[in-house]
């Protein structure tokens, strides 16, 4: 079975770039690299890994594109790019010369304007990543899944994913709206999802696999085994689990659905929603 990782991240530690990572976090105060997660890929039988933006600039786009060129298990790069940006048709026309380069993604979560998303200008501006056939990762909290519907619905040509399944509360249970509005957000056919995530977003010293069970049955019931990609979200996973507990607690939760089913689950999705080459 091809098994992709489509949810990871490389950085250099920065201690004024990289301020979201604050004193709670003192395990992700580090360097993260290629060379450092190609073992951890091969030791659990993946083929290879997206890599996705954690810093928004330039930089950071050519710092990822650099590593994919230097890492043939690294598959696809999602960058970051201003969308609001009047160049933003000549930023992607040179972007285009870089074949791993499949999407972009901006720290929505982090926006004063819970409804950026819905601006004229950034709906103009993912428009434009349509037509250059560019993905589109949204990195969201549950109380902007209701915008990321209407994003979806106004741009239907356009391929979302939602990163983390919209980062539900699973620390306190709370799944009755969230499940709402994933429900609804799943019936836009142009919208994936990663099964990314869920162990930091739940009890970080404490989380049992039970705990993930029903965010993860209600995923499924809305996006389907067809819409749905595996990711790690290494190393922030590293917060409350290893590689191997992320993979495990997913080994056992599709070990209810069928071989084609977990096929896609573990990489046949990601192939497909960001046109990897294997």
């Amino acid at each position: 079975m091809l098994k992709i990782d489509s949810h990871q991240h490389f950085w250099k530690y920065d201690p004024q770039r990289d301020g979201w990572i604050n004193e709670s976090m003192n395990i992700l105060k580090d360097d993260f690299l290629p060379e450092h997660l190609l073992s951890i890929l091969q030791h659990y039988g993946f083929a290879g890994s997206v890599v996705v933006q954690s810093d928004q600039s330039a930089e950071e786009n050519r710092f990822q594109l650099k590593n994919a060129e230097n890492y043939p298990f690294i598959k696809g790069v999602v960058g970051w790019v201003d969308l609001q940006a009047v160049d933003l048709q000549e930023q992607l026309s040179e972007y285009k010369k870089y074949d791993k380069l499949k999407g972009f993604r901006h720290i929505l979560q982090s926006e004063a304007d819970r409804a950026l998303m819905l601006r004229p200008d950034f709906i103009n501006g993912i428009r434009t990543l349509s037509r250059f056939d560019y993905t589109y990762d949204l990195l969201i909290f549950p109380d902007q899944l209701t915008y990321a519907k209407d994003l979806a619905s106004a741009i239907p040509q356009q391929l979302f994913i939602l990163d983390h399944l919209g980062k539900p509360d699973i620390r306190n249970k709370n799944i009755r709206q969230w499940s709402r509005d994933i429900l609804e957000l799943g019936k836009r056919d142009n919208v994936f999802c990663k099964a990314s995530g869920m162990v930091t977003e739940a009890d970080l010293k404490y989380w049992k696999e039970e705990d993930l069970r029903p965010y993860l049955d209600v995923l499924f019931e809305a996006f389907g085994p067809g819409r749905i990609l595996f990711g790690s979200d290494w190393p922030v996973c590293r917060l409350a689990a290893t590689y191997g507990q992320v993979t495990t607690a997913m080994n056992n939760y599709m070990a209810e659905f069928s071989k084609q089913e977990q096929e896609q689950f573990w990489g046949g999705n990601a192939l497909r929603f960001y046109k990897l080459k294997k």
